[in-house]
């Protein structure tokens, strides 16, 4: 859930001084129960799985169990965590929909069973749990690993598409 400021990430300018952005609480009510969330800020209002790592942990370095939700850092770490989700096989990341890019010709179409477009631009919610005014910048989009986790992109009801990728 964590956001850079840097210019890789699409945020406004606006956000200076935050360097961490929580992924909208409804979204991940609409995928289900997770149990692992390896990108959690430091602070946050609410939970997004039964097991939280934050950056001061380095989710990349620590296992990974059960179903995870990944909202990496966005910027060049971005396909780390990516590649990570990949080789786990279950789970839903939420990122930016760059589709062009080395990550998703490396870890997302070969490797994700779909990919689910939001309608529209999210914006994401400050560490106090309050919405931003402005959206994120870039077109967002959820991308999953495993059967069970593409349906639950089919069903979640949020506005948007579910393309297959196999």
């Amino acid at each position: 859930m964590s956001r850079n400021t840097d210019n890789t990430t699409g945020l406004s300018k606006r956000t200076k001084g935050h360097d961490e952005w929580l992924t909208p609480p409804e979204i991940v009510r609409a995928l289900g129960v997770f149990n692992l969330d390896p990108c959690a800020p430091v602070e946050r209002p609410w939970e997004l799985a039964a097991r939280s790592l934050t950056k001061e942990d380095d989710g990349l370095k620590h296992d990974w169990e059960g179903r995870v939700f990944c909202n990496p850092p966005y910027g060049a770490i971005t396909g780390k965590f990516l590649k990570k989700l990949s080789e786990h096989g279950n789970g839903i990341a939420l990122t930016f929909a760059r589709t062009e890019t080395k990550m998703f010709f490396q870890h997302v179409f070969p490797k994700a069973h779909a990919i689910f477009f939001f309608e529209g631009r999210l914006s994401f919610y400050t560490v106090q749990g309050k919405k931003a005014p402005f959206n994120g910048g870039a077109p967002s989009c959820l991308i999953a690993y495993g059967e069970l986790n593409a349906l639950a992109l089919e069903l979640s009801g949020l506005k948007g598409i579910t393309v297959y990728l196999r």
